[in-house]
């Protein structure tokens, strides 16, 4: 069986040989099964793509792609999905978070008959900021995408030819892989692996970034027209309320005065739900336009073995 190790690199130079290298060690020690790599050069400032040419110079097994410009992971994820030639296809960072010796937990549990398989972290080694940021996108990809709720997700990821073939049919600029898998399949598993520290360097991921990603939800869901909705009907209904006790209060006291401050705090209230539901519309016009348009999802530069 081919497992396509499909891993996008982002000022990844001193890091991405060593990767290479230890996943081929443990596939190497795993009767019935080979790989091939497929790693996607983010526009990274390093020498990262010349260290890819020279992988690929060395091992055959290896595919590399430069974009020609920054897309992000999702969109890179993407980009290694369609050229993945696998029975099976992994995905996983070029950090060495995702460690390669996990790489026999995740794909002995695809073997129980999973469509997804997630390798979760028994405990992470992420900073603070990032674990709270992890359990908003836990929740909200609960509400938003679909996720089963007894399944988590993360960055290592295996998933079947089947699945692949589904998901590169999706063709939005946005792209949001985990929440493209939920969609074809919840025959979804997990299993228990060590979250290993970051080699080199930090996180590529800015709060502007982290912000993008979590707007990728949105390509999957109404939730939040429905929400706005909802919040516009309630506050509806209240301001219909309130309007209706302050004229039987003015009936009853004639010489209540009418107070300008708690108008406009209310008038403040309304518009800026009304401007808030507008900006919701406005982001999924925004999407269906961007669509329209053709904005393409990556844009590939140059290849090495393909």
């Amino acid at each position: 069986m081919l497992v396509s190790v499909i891993i996008p690199c982002y000022n990844s130079e001193k890091t991405i040989g060593e990767v290479v290298r230890l996943v081929r060690e443990e596939f190497s020690r795993m009767d019935g099964y080979g790989c091939e790599f497929v790693l996607v050069n983010d526009c990274s400032a390093d020498g990262t793509y010349d260290k890819i040419r020279e992988l690929a110079a060395e091992y055959p097994e290896v595919k590399g792609i430069s974009l020609m410009r920054n897309f992000g992971q999702h969109n890179a994820l993407m980009c290694g999905l369609n050229y993945a030639e696998g029975d099976f296809c992994i995905g996983m960072d070029d950090d060495m978070q995702t460690h390669p010796s996990q790489l026999r937990k995740i794909i002995g549990r695809m073997e129980d008959g999973f469509d997804v398989v997630y390798g979760v972290y028994r405990k992470s080694t992420n900073r603070f900021g990032k674990r709270v940021t992890s359990w908003l996108n836990k929740v909200s990809s609960s509400m938003l995408l679909g996720r089963p709720k007894d399944i988590e997700s993360s960055n290592f990821w295996m998933i079947t030819k089947n699945v692949r073939d589904q998901v590169i049919q999706y063709k939005n600029y946005n792209p949001y892989v985990d929440g493209i898998f939920f969609r074809c399949t919840h025959n979804i598993g997990n299993v228990e692996i060590e979250h290993h520290k970051r080699e080199y360097g930090e996180s590529g991921y800015t709060l502007r970034k982290l912000l993008k990603l979590w707007m990728a939800y949105w390509n999957f869901s109404v939730l939040p027209l429905r929400i706005a909705s909802v919040v516009g009907g309630v506050t509806s209904v209240v301001g219909f309320i309130a309007a209706v006790v302050t004229v039987i209060h003015k009936i009853l006291h004639p010489g209540m005065t009418m107070g300008w401050s708690s108008l406009v705090c209310i008038l403040l209230i309304f518009f800026g739900l009304i401007l808030l539901v507008l900006g919701i519309i406005g982001e999924y016009i925004g999407e269906i336009v961007l669509s329209v348009y053709s904005t393409p999802q990556y844009i590939v530069r140059d290849k090495v073995n393909l």
